[in-house]
């Protein structure tokens, strides 16, 4: 079995940078991985068309490097995809719209073995990620006991009950979605709000104080201090899409200005 980049630097106490990526195409998890500078790259898939045949891509670009794998799934069904994409070689699930501390737990049942001693989910399947391997055996199981879970905290639930979430067995990095929480507090689009900014570090320190990694999503070098001030040391920065429509966006309109003032 392939080694867990992000769960030796999480056990190490170490820290990590990942990216994100919307797209598919396996070339740019390549790009990604020839720069050298990125511990795992991160598959929004909640967000982007996919299909099977791409988790198994996308896994097979991210193996060419020391790098690992993370994918971001829907609320339903994720039970199906996060075990798919484990199968693909995907190391890291990250769930999103837990809104109970039940959730929490199912999330960590999906990814964990179906053995008395980790009460998981996860049976034998003969997947890529134990390169054709069948019968499940030690090996197999410590696999899954080394899949990353990174939970989103995101609903007014989660976050009312966050020492209880936190407390929850297997449950191994905790990343904060200001969007999601503002609107299930029935203030959409408040993300930036003091009482929202309030939450998210209440949400942080705690989950540093409880040892549990909190990781914050950022879009520049510069905006990680304020986390670095509090402890944070895990960052994901920046998604392909957004990166493209800036560059887009800046040059097209400095463009349109040159061409128009001819």
């Amino acid at each position: 079995m392939r080694k867990n980049k992000l769960r030796e630097l999480l056990d190490a106490g170490k820290p990590s940078i990942g990216t994100h990526i919307h797209t598919t195409w396996p070339s740019i998890v390549e790009v990604i991985g020839h720069t050298g500078e990125y511990d795992y790259v991160e598959f929004v898939a909640e967000y982007g068309p996919f299909d099977l045949h791409d988790l198994d891509n996308l896994c097979r670009a991210a193996e060419l490097y020391d790098m690992s794998s993370m994918i971001k799934v829907d609320q339903e069904p994720r039970g199906f995809i996060a075990q798919r994409a484990i199968g693909s070689g995907f190391q890291s699930v990250l769930f999103a719209d837990c809104r109970s501390v039940d959730d929490v737990k199912e999330c960590v049942r999906i990814c964990r073995a179906d053995t008395p001693e980790d009460g998981g989910s996860y049976g034998v399947a003969t997947r890529r990620f134990c390169y054709m391997g069948y019968g499940g055996g030690a090996e197999y199981v410590q696999a899954l006991r080394d899949i990353v879970v990174v939970i989103m905290i995101e609903k007014e639930g989660t976050v009312n009950n966050l020492e209880e979430v936190l407390s929850v067995n297997g449950v191994d990095m905790i990343q904060w979605g200001g969007a999601d929480y503002s609107m299930s507090i029935g203030k959409a689009g408040q993300r930036g709000s003091d009482e929202i900014k309030a939450a998210e570090r209440r949400v942080f320190e705690t989950a540093l104080k409880m040892g549990v990694s909190p990781r914050a999503e950022i879009g520049s070098a510069e905006q990680a201090k304020r986390y670095l001030d509090i402890g944070v040391k895990h960052f994901c920065i920046g998604t392909d899409i957004s990166i493209l429509y800036s560059w887009w966006k800046e040059h097209g309109d400095g463009l349109r200005k040159i061409v128009m003032d001819a």
